[in-house]
């Protein structure tokens, strides 16, 4: 046993030593504590002597000039008595102690001048300095409790905290308030500033860019003066020649040689330079001739090591300068110009798709309806096909069959890919979606939605040059310059104007050099001008071979001119028309369907095919009959009830006929209902088939690994999280209340380990990191399936966004407990607490991941709000069965409490072990189970993970 003893302290290690003092018994150790009259007299009533540092309590009540006990020495207290009944927390009138005076317990401080015991607090400081005591300085004094390493009582600790709070003293004046002053000030931080870092970076990088633009104007510039120049000086030479011929006719004969040099002599006090020296100044400007190979502009570039933005970006404007120039003497498009520039050797460089389809026929599985019947045509690389219908034709269907996209339906006929029977999924990446819908990141510019298409869906064999030059010129060929910094904007945050978000959608595909694009409406919204935009770009896509097919809603006369191709559906997904462009009024006409003057031809054939115009009225064709006009001039097969038509049935019978086709027959309400759940279920097979399917990849494509798209999807996600910094300032501003509130509420108490504030706990944080969780996958889940159809990883996706997730999984724990910790002061050290409450959310958020997937953001909001109070409800239940019993071990909130109660009751020594066993015991909590119920809770939140990432490979949209 060893003793450390002085005139003020008694402090043992030993464990056993307590029993030596009586005053240690709960009876009557209350009575010999200071109240806060005493410890606001010893606070402020010193004295000190001039010729010593020595400093003396003031007299008192209990010790004073006349009455003087033994316990007013220094290492001693006196009791009240055990009858006595006195208020711990009156700081004006301090008790009468002066009965049974005994050697200070184990653990207190003992002064000299009062009869009571002040229970130890290491490093106990009264504002920046040490108590001081008689008979020692304060530097002496902060050294020996220092030395003083005992455990303290609880129950007395507790007592003494209220002692202290009522005489005005602070227990903790650093601690609490440094941690709350220090989170507050990065919560401000985060709030004002995390915007502002993005624009920073954005701006730097946006100047290099301007830079680079800058140049390659002047150098446009200077190469128009110098070719305007050039242009003049041959013009004069010319007419200088002519003059000299027409005065030397009959005299000398002049070389051409010295001809040019005559005209150049004499016009060189006017001119710059003779022919000779602007051919050499213009080689300065070579990179931006027309007439240079642009392979040899490559390779001249990349020898000059280009690494700095600035010089990437000059390489990429340059060719787009180079560009223009060659599409300056075809901007009319015409045939012979399109026939020169596709013929250019820099062109024609992607894969070619050719698609063709013999009598398409796609049925809905569980009306029996046809929604496309006997469709037959081909689109051919290179052009661009229209695709138009009035409402109800089948044009996105049949889209949607091209690009191997319906779900629930029945597909019969045959569609070829370069004249072979293989499924279009074998070629994903390099084939186009773009959906009706603009599904575009709002809280991304429209540059970084551009690039991270780009990056995620070129080959990675391509350089950081070349990748720059394809999302310049995407961005260039859409007209979205002027707004290539700005956000696309949400509902809630406005941004883009509708038609740049149109133009953003298509951008996303357009960038990824797809060989095959579909495009689902792509001009509705768009103004004339903006759509003539977009069909240029698409021109430009078609030139290099690529094969583009898009469904168009009442185009202009001159946007429908730019097409090459027509499919043209009626009601019933038949076909009216398959061919040029050019030749379909020549086709009408033959049918006597003629364009009235000043009618834009395709809303003509729309409103006949709707029946609002009849095509001839003084004759007995019907709109009904023109798709039947095309098959028999095709020479197609005729389904078997327009061959019933064709024999001259009446429409009586045609109807019924085809409504039997349909199998469209009364069912009773169960019948009915089992045809529902077999249609889901065949659909939910079907979608579980396609996205587990292994299919041969043949585009001949090599896309970045899963680990590049990890860190794509990384950079990403952090300037989104970045964006809605003030959205994670509010959720830890609520956790700080909820903390402080709980914390406050809730005290630690021996008898239950603090039970009742660790269940609000749970409640609490369970419910607001849910809630917060949900948002990670259920407000994107339409962007995540178009990047998954493009062949973009699941995985990375996942795995970024739950590695960024994981941030707030750190520090909302230390958010919560910098304030409950210290408000309800748990016996169970930081450290235990913050390890719970970190498996705890780790755990929780897996849970989220899954609601979020699963089920709609109603539902999902709802059982967040829920499950962790029913929950937590279940596991404090008594299990006094053992359904009970095994119920609620099967319940994370359940481990969580253990967790919590356990870490708390491990700090019980001594007498406390028999309070400690016979609480755990009753709750039926062992004290050796704490690492196995933080190793469930991080197996749960990992088993929810996996749950959520099978759920994201097997639901799509319905």
């Amino acid at each position: 046993m060893h003793i450390v003893s002085s005139p003020v302290f008694v402090v043992t290690k030993d464990e056993n030593f307590s029993i030596l003092l009586p005053c240690t018994l709960l009876g009557d150790l209350p009575s010999r504590l200071c109240t806060a009259a005493d410890l606001k007299f010893y606070f402020s009533n010193f004295i000190a002597r001039k010729e010593t540092s020595t400093t003396y309590l003031k007299p008192n009540r209990n010790c004073n000039i006349s009455t003087w006990v033994s316990g007013c020495e220094p290492g001693w207290a006196c009791s009240v008595g055990l009858n006595q009944r006195f208020d711990f927390t009156n700081s004006r009138e301090m008790p009468a102690r002066t009965l049974d005076c005994q050697p200070c317990c184990e653990g207190f401080f003992c002064p000299q001048g009062l009869t009571c015991m002040i229970h130890i607090f290491i490093n106990y400081p009264q504002g920046n300095k040490a108590i001081p005591v008689e008979g020692q300085t304060s530097g002496q004094m902060s050294v020996e409790v220092a030395q003083c390493s005992v455990q303290q009582d609880h129950t007395v600790q507790q007592i003494q905290k209220k002692i202290l709070a009522a005489a005005g003293i602070d227990l903790y004046p650093y601690s609490s308030r440094t941690t709350e002053a220090a989170t507050s000030t990065l919560l401000f931080i985060f709030y004002n500033c995390s915007e502002q870092v993005i624009i920073i970076r954005e701006r730097r990088y946006a100047k290099s860019r301007e830079v680079a633009v800058r140049s390659v104007k002047d150098n446009v510039q200077a190469r128009a003066r110098w070719i305007a120049a050039k242009e003049a000086v041959k013009k004069k030479a010319i007419e200088m020649q002519s003059q000299l011929s027409r005065t030397f006719s009959c005299g000398n004969i002049i070389t051409p040689n010295e001809q040019q040099f005559d005209a150049a002599s004499e016009g060189r006090e006017t001119e710059p330079c003779d022919l000779n020296e602007i051919e050499e100044c213009s080689d300065s400007f070579k990179d931006l001739n027309p007439d240079i190979k642009d392979t040899e502009i490559k390779k001249k570039s990349k020898g000059k090591h280009i690494r700095t933005d600035t010089q990437i970006f000059k390489f990429a404007y340059a060719q787009l300068e180079k560009e223009k120039a060659q599409q300056q003497p075809n901007k009319d498009l015409t045939f012979s110009g399109v026939i020169s520039m596709a013929m250019r050797n820099e062109t024609r460089r992607r894969p070619r798709i050719e698609i063709a389809f013999r009598d398409l026929t796609v049925t809905l599985k569980q009306k029996k309806k046809h929604l496309l019947r006997n469709v037959t045509g081909e689109i051919k690389p290179g052009c661009i096909t229209a695709l138009m219908g009035p409402s109800g034709a089948g044009k996105t269907t049949l889209l949607s069959a091209l690009a191997g996209k319906t779900v629930g339906c029945t597909t019969t006929g045959l569609v070829l890919i370069n004249g072979k029977v293989e499924s279009i999924r074998s070629y994903k990446k390099i084939v186009g979606f773009v959906p009706q819908d603009d599904v575009v990141h709002g809280n991304l510019t429209v540059e970084e939605n551009i690039w991270f298409s780009a990056r995620c869906r070129l080959s990675a064999d391509l350089s950081k040059v070349d990748k720059v030059l394809v999302v310049e010129r995407v961005i260039e060929s859409l007209g979205l310059q002027p707004v290539r910094n700005s956000l696309v904007g949400t509902v809630e945050k406005r941004g883009i104007s509708g038609g740049q978000r149109k133009r953003v959608n298509v951008g996303l595909e357009l960038v990824m050099e797809p060989s095959l694009l579909f495009l689902d409406e792509p001009t509705s919204g768009l103004d004339s001008s903006s759509s003539q935009l977009l069909l240029r770009a698409l021109r430009r896509e078609a030139l290099e071979g690529v094969n583009i097919v898009a469904v168009i809603h009442q185009p202009s006369y001159t946007l429908f001119n730019m097409f090459d191709d027509l499919i043209l559906l009626a009601k019933g997904g038949l076909t009216v028309y398959h061919g040029p462009i050019r030749e379909v009024e020549e086709y009408f006409a033959h049918l006597d369907v003629n364009v009235p003057e000043r009618v834009n031809p395709p809303d003509y054939f729309i409103d006949v095919l709707e029946g609002m115009i009849k095509p001839i009225p003084s004759s007995s064709l019907s709109y009904e009959e023109l798709p039947l006009r095309w098959m028999l001039q095709k020479g197609y097969p005729l389904p078997p009830d327009m061959q019933k038509k064709f024999s001259g049935l009446m429409p009586e019978v045609v109807v019924s006929s085809t409504s039997a086709s349909f199998g469209t027959e009364q069912l009773s309400f169960w019948g009915e209902l089992w045809q529902n759940v077999k249609y889901k279920v065949e659909a939910r097979c079907d979608i579980i088939r396609n996205n587990f399917r292994r299919t041969k990849d043949l585009s001949q494509r090599r896309t970045p690994s899963i680990f590049q798209q990890y860190i794509y999807f990384l950079g990403r996600i952090a300037k989104q999280r970045l964006r809605e910094a003030r959205i994670q300032a509010i959720d830890y501003l609520i956790l700080l209340l909820a903390g402080a509130c709980l914390g406050s509420i809730a005290k630690a108490s021996d008898e239950s380990f603090g039970a009742p504030g660790y269940i609000y706990t749970i409640i609490a944080t369970s419910l607001m990191c849910k809630i917060a969780a949900l948002r990670t996958f259920s407000l994107d889940k339409l962007h995540y399936r178009r990047e998954r159809a493009s062949g973009i990883s699941t995985l990375a996706h996942f795995v970024a966004k739950d590695t960024i997730d994981h941030f707030n999984t750190l520090i909302k724990p230390l958010v919560y407990l910098s304030m409950f910790f210290f408000f309800s002061n748990p016996r169970s050290s930081f450290l235990d607490n913050y390890i719970v409450l970190l498996c705890l959310i780790y755990c929780v958020t897996g849970i989220a991941y899954a609601l979020a997937i699963f089920l709609e953001p109603g539902p999902s909001q709802l059982c967040s709000v829920l499950l962790p109070v029913v929950l937590t409800l279940l596991s404090t239940q008594p299990k006094d069965s053992k359904f009970m019993k095994i119920v609620t071990d099967l319940l994370y909130p359940s481990w969580a409490l253990e967790a919590f109660i356990v870490s708390n009751a491990r700090r019980y020594y001594g007498v406390w072990l028999i309070q400690r066993c016979g609480a755990l015991l009753k709750t039926g909590y062992d004290v050796h189970h704490w690492a196995l119920r933080i190793s469930l809770l991080l197996l749960a939140g990992g088993a929810c993970r996996a749950l959520a990432f099978f759920g994201m490979l097997t639901l799509e949209k319905k």
